[in-house]
C-alpha cells in the first residue's frame, strides 16, 4: 500500500508546491509524487528562452518572461486536469502575477502598459469559473538566511550573479502574497521542520499532515 492509499488522498488530486526560489519546491514535488504514486509537473527552466536574458536585463525582458510563464503554466494546468489529475506540480500559476509581475511593475522594471496588458491577460485566462484550480497548495517557508544559503549551495550561475537584495525583496513579497491567497486551500510547511534533503523519511509526516488538512477541508475521498 502506498501513502496515497494509506492516508486516503484522492487519486485525481492536483497538488501544487509553492514558495520562493531556493525553498525546496522541486525536492518536495519529487518526494510527494513518489510517495503518492502521482505524476510530476516541473517548471521548465532549462528550455525557457527568456530566463537568461531576463537576468541580464530585467527591464527589457520582464514582460516577455512573464507572458511566456503564463502561457506555459496555463497549458500545463489544462493538461493535468484533462489527464484526470494525479499530479504534484512545482510552482503555481498564481505566483507569476501575485509576486513576479507585480514586483517588476512596482520597481519600475516593467512598463505600466505592459503590466496592465499582462494583468488583463492573466485575469481572462485564470480568474474565471472555468479554470481548474489545484485541490491543495503546499506553501514552503523558512527564514531568509536559510533560503539564501540553499540558493548559494545549488550554485546556478545566473542566480549567483543576482544581488542578494533581489532575493530579499522576493522573500518579503512571497510572505505578503501567501497571507492573502485564497484561490485554493493552503497547507504551510516550515522547511526547518520538513527538510527532505536531510531527512527523506519526513515525506510520510508531510502526507499525514496533508491528509489531516484535506479532511478538515472536506477534500478526502469518501
Amino acid at each position: 500500500m502506498n501513502l496515497r492509499e494509506k492516508y486516503n488522498i484522492p487519486k485525481h488530486a492536483v497538488i501544487t508546491v509553492a514558495g520562493t526560489v531556493g525553498v525546496g519546491k522541486s525536492t518536495m514535488t519529487r518526494s510527494l509524487a513518489e510517495a503518492l504514486n502521482f505524476r510530476t509537473s516541473y517548471e521548465k527552466v532549462d528550455s525557457n528562452p527568456y530566463l537568461e536574458r531576463f537576468y541580464d536585463d530585467f527591464e527589457k525582458w520582464a514582460f516577455h518572461l512573464q507572458v511566456y510563464f503564463l502561457a506555459e503554466r496555463f497549458k500545463e494546468q489544462k493538461r493535468m486536469f484533462e489527464y484526470g489529475g494525479g499530479f504534484v506540480q512545482d510552482r503555481s500559476i498564481y505566483e507569476d502575477t501575485g509576486i513576479f509581475a507585480r514586483m517588476h511593475y512596482e520597481k519600475g522594471t516593467m512598463d505600466p502598459v505592459d503590466y496592465g496588458t499582462y494583468t488583463e491577460l492573466f485575469e481572462a485566462m485564470v480568474m474565471t469559473p472555468y479554470f481548474p484550480h489545484p485541490d491543495l497548495l503546499i506553501y514552503l517557508e523558512g527564514s531568509f538566511d536559510h533560503i539564501l544559503e540553499r540558493i548559494k549551495e545549488r550554485g546556478r550561475p545566473m542566480e549567483q550573479a543576482t544581488p542578494v537584495a533581489y532575493w530579499e525583496e522576493m522573500y518579503e513579497r512571497y510572505t505578503r502574497w501567501i497571507d492573502s491567497f485564497s484561490a485554493c486551500p493552503v497547507l504551510r510547511l516550515d522547511i526547518k521542520d520538513y527538510d527532505l534533503l536531510k531527512d527523506p523519511d519526513a515525506t510520510e509526516d508531510i502526507v499525514e499532515r496533508m491528509a489531516f488538512f484535506m479532511k478538515q477541508a472536506n477534500l478526502l475521498e469518501k
